[in-house]
């Protein structure tokens, strides 16, 4: 009789309509892998998201840090998981640029597949405290005077600060020496000290710093002037045409991974980029909500890898 009972729950169960069956995701836990180490935006965004989507979904959504390879390794650890909507990527705008760095990437980004977007950050150019410039016009006329003499850090070799100065370079003629770091926290480090002298930087990378006196920000890569800094000129304001540069944030999962999955991922994702908390945290950090569907997400890296490709190959960048 018990068998006969359970026989009959089970084929109650698979007679469920699919998307009925699917509302039981998630089960348990989540992994976030964030592809960087903590210090930086990209983790500061993907702790924010996993507070919140954890409140949506019901269980927890842990972040674990997996850097290394310019974000190579967290999204190569992804890549190769099970595709069952347990482990996902804090994805940005490396994913469509690593692929143009180097043949020799650790896994095959078509496993990538896009869940959503959430966030977008603003990018500043950044001077320190001793940079013989206050405005756009003085740092382009004395880099040009001065060849070789201002030094430009970045967050490693083929990073989104690189490649926003070398976009700078080529639209005003200035010369900067890049001196690549492991990541934006050293970078930022070296910056306060005046070691380095710029760095084209995530706003939340060095608002803070900004507030406190200790940089000077010159100008910002947005149509319009950002919110939390509206005193600071756009790029376009300070002469600099065609060098709008906004820096995005969303999800990626394994490919194969059900599209009910990707969906629940996605219409969540909708949710707390509405949620007024959220909002207010974004923009405590200098940051805004950015949402968008799996579609937008692709089009908008495949649109991000036409642009960079040009600017990589102009500058000559490689990992390889």
């Amino acid at each position: 009789m018990l068998k006969l009972k359970s026989f009959a729950l089970f084929m109650s169960l698979a007679a469920l309509p699919l998307g009925v069956r699917a509302e039981t995701y998630p089960s348990k836990p989540i992994m976030l892998v964030v592809p960087f180490a903590a210090g930086g935006t990209v983790n500061m965004m993907g702790r924010l998201v996993a507070e919140h989507m954890g409140e949506q979904l019901g269980q927890p959504v842990v972040v674990d840090n997996k850097a290394g390879a310019g974000g190579a390794i967290g999204a190569g650890f992804v890549a190769k998981a099970t595709p069952d909507g347990y482990t996902l990527l804090l994805g940005s705008m490396g994913q469509a640029v690593q692929p143009l760095l180097t043949k020799r990437l650790p896994y095959d980004p078509k496993k990538l597949v896009p869940v959503a977007l959430f966030a977008t950050v603003s990018n500043v150019l950044a001077v320190s405290s001793n940079a013989p410039a206050k405005n756009v016009s003085e740092l382009v006329g004395y880099s040009k005077a001065n060849p070789g003499k201002l030094n430009m850090a970045s967050a490693g070799i083929g990073s989104i600060n690189q490649l926003i100065g070398e976009l700078f370079m080529s639209r005003t003629g200035a010369n900067f020496v890049h001196v690549p770091y492991k990541g934006a926290g050293p970078a930022g480090v070296d910056l306060l000290s005046g070691q380095v002298q710029l760095i084209f930087a995530n706003l939340p990378n060095v608002l803070p710093y900004a507030r406190a006196g200790k940089v000077r920000l010159l100008a910002v890569a947005s149509e319009k002037r950002d919110p939390a800094i509206p005193d600071v000129p756009t790029f376009a304001e300070a002469g600099v045409k065609d060098a709008v540069v906004e820096s995005w944030y969303g999800l990626m999962a394994p490919a194969g991974t059900k599209p009910e999955v990707i969906r629940k991922l996605q219409d969540t994702l909708l949710v707390v980029t509405k949620d007024k908390r959220f909002i207010s945290q974004l923009a405590e950090q200098g940051a805004r909500p950015y949402p968008g569907s799996s579609a937008d997400m692709t089009r908008l890296m495949e649109k991000e890898g036409k642009r960079w490709g040009e600017v990589i190959e102009h500058a000559r960048i490689s990992l390889d």
